[in-house]
């Protein structure tokens, strides 16, 4: 399919078909890459754990097991 860019502001704009657009599952937001000076466009995914650790603050004594060696009396407690 041929098509022609528009001009959008300073950019350039092309008007996707509703039929393509439900043949590749894009409903709102695209993923466009370039690969060998094609534009890849995609469906844009929830990437998964994305924003997880956002906020987060360790407790004061997170530290405290860090280079932790244990007894010989403590490793025996394991059922290894």
């Amino acid at each position: 399919m041929e098509t022609t860019l528009r001009k959008i502001g300073n950019s350039r704009g092309v008007i996707l078909p509703a039929v393509l657009l439900a043949q590749v599952g894009i409903e709102d937001q695209v993923d466009i890459q370039v690969e060998q000076g094609k534009l890849i466009l995609m469906p844009a995914y929830k990437r998964p754990r994305v924003g997880w650790f956002d906020g987060y603050q360790a407790e004061q004594d997170d530290d405290a097991w860090q280079g932790y060696i244990a007894t010989a009396e403590e490793d025996n407690e394991w059922t290894w």
